[in-house]
């Protein structure tokens, strides 16, 4: 599968500030980029760019599988999105809320698969519980298996060792270093640990209040 995610000028005004400008790469096959920058920096609000669910105020953002422009209305079908934000439903289980997110996509409910989702990231014997049961680190793994469960070629993942353990984090590189074997990751982060997974970075703090 050829991939390609192609940005281009982009620029973001939030209520009159400039939060950054003249934000250009590309991203292929078998790589990972690292969106770096101090806090407030915008890292957040680039990710939502990439990931659709933020328009830019200037620029375009373009992804492009096996040589085919795919539109903005259809980059959900191949894009997971990991973010502390998200929401689930917590009075829904684990397996109840990936079911209904595959309904969602519109992609056949593949129990084998959701339980081996739920294996990959240590929750498979909690997989019946509630949400609200769970901490803050097992919704974050829960996260994951919502974003893979479509087996998207770009994975887009925001502060990506939020509320983890040890135990999740190694989860978490190790998903990492799968999909950049099979597609492309973006993460972004400050943690060092974090980018020395990628082969790519963007400093935020240098597109900042560079024009008006």
């Amino acid at each position: 599968m050829d991939i390609k995610l192609e940005v281009q000028n982009i620029k973001k005004i939030f209520n009159g500030r400039k939060i950054f400008s003249d934000i250009n790469f590309q991203l292929e096959n078998k790589s990972a980029l690292a969106i770096t920058g101090r806090n407030g920096s915008g890292k957040s609000t680039l990710v939502k760019i990439l990931a659709g669910v933020l328009s830019p105020t200037n620029g375009q953002v373009d992804f492009y599988l096996n040589g085919k422009s795919i539109d903005l209305q259809n980059r959900y079908q191949y894009f997971g999105f990991v973010a502390p934000y998200l929401q689930m439903y917590d009075e829904f289980t684990a397996m109840e809320n990936l079911e209904l997110f595959a309904r969602i996509r519109n992609i056949e409910v593949d129990k084998d698969y959701i339980d081996l989702l739920l294996k990959r990231v240590n929750l498979y014997e909690r997989k019946d519980s509630y949400v609200r049961e769970y901490s803050s680190g097992m919704k974050q793994r829960l996260k994951y298996a919502f974003a893979l469960l479509h087996k998207p070629p770009l994975l887009i993942l925001d502060e990506p060792r939020s509320n983890l353990d040890a135990e999740g984090i190694s989860v978490v590189y190790q998903i990492i270093q799968e999909q950049k074997q099979s597609g492309c990751v973006v993460v972004a982060t400050n943690d060092s640990e974090d980018i020395q997974f990628c082969n790519q970075e963007i400093d935020l703090n240098q597109f900042r209040n560079i024009a008006k």
